[in-house]
């Protein structure tokens, strides 16, 4: 679908731009939020009429993003869930859970449209994402995710968590059981002799 953004969009286009998009992510998107309009002769003089107007709204909009900057950076991402032996995560964590995290500990109106994560966290560690307050401000941050507030704390203080030991552990000391100890010789098997030619029936022979 052809459109008129209406704003600038991250990796789409700034304000004024007639793209291309998908039908879905227009009707979704774009044009709920008034980020876009349909495109049409009619629609491009309503926004060169309007143009200034919307241009104004978009130097706010950026202005109050600029404002939130700090609270985002300072956010304590800390998020705790389920994992296995191997910390792998009992499901994911997505921009949606990001979003709202940032809802909460930040007090920023985030939607996960603008959290720039790219695939679901499905691992315990530590991940660098960017938040897009507005296409010119994006701001860095860090999401800490594990099974405790223990391993979030070493998490936070740099520290590398190590999962599946047990398992190494048990096998390693299998191995140890196996070997012979330091300065032990191996115990030998008795091997079964051979039959000679002195057997009793030959002797009797002889």
């Amino acid at each position: 679908m052809k459109v008129i953004l209406t704003e600038k969009i991250t990796k789409l286009g700034n304000i004024g731009d007639t793209v291309d998009v998908k039908t879905g992510f227009a009707r979704n998107y774009l044009l709920p939020l008034g980020k876009a309009m349909r495109w049409s002769r009619e629609n491009v003089a309503l926004f060169e009429a309007k143009k200034a107007e919307l241009q104004a709204r978009q130097d706010a909009a950026r202005k109050s993003a600029e404002s939130n900057v700090d609270a985002v950076k300072n956010a304590k991402l800390y998020m705790i869930r389920q994992a296995g032996d191997t910390g792998q995560l009992y499901g994911s964590v997505s921009t949606r859970d990001v979003a709202r995290m940032l809802r909460d500990v930040a007090n920023v109106a985030i939607e996960s449209a603008q959290v720039m994560l790219g695939a679901p966290i499905k691992s315990v560690g530590v991940f660098d994402t960017q938040i897009a307050l507005h296409p010119d401000v994006i701001v860095p941050v860090k999401i800490y995710v594990a099974q405790s507030q223990d391993e979030i704390d070493a998490l936070v203080a740099g520290k590398v968590l190590t999962f599946g030991t047990k398992k190494v552990d048990a096998d390693e000391s299998a191995e140890k059981d196996a070997a012979p100890a330091d300065g032990e010789k191996p115990v030998e098997q008795p091997v079964a002799e051979k039959p000679t030619d002195a057997t009793p029936e030959n002797a009797e022979e002889k």
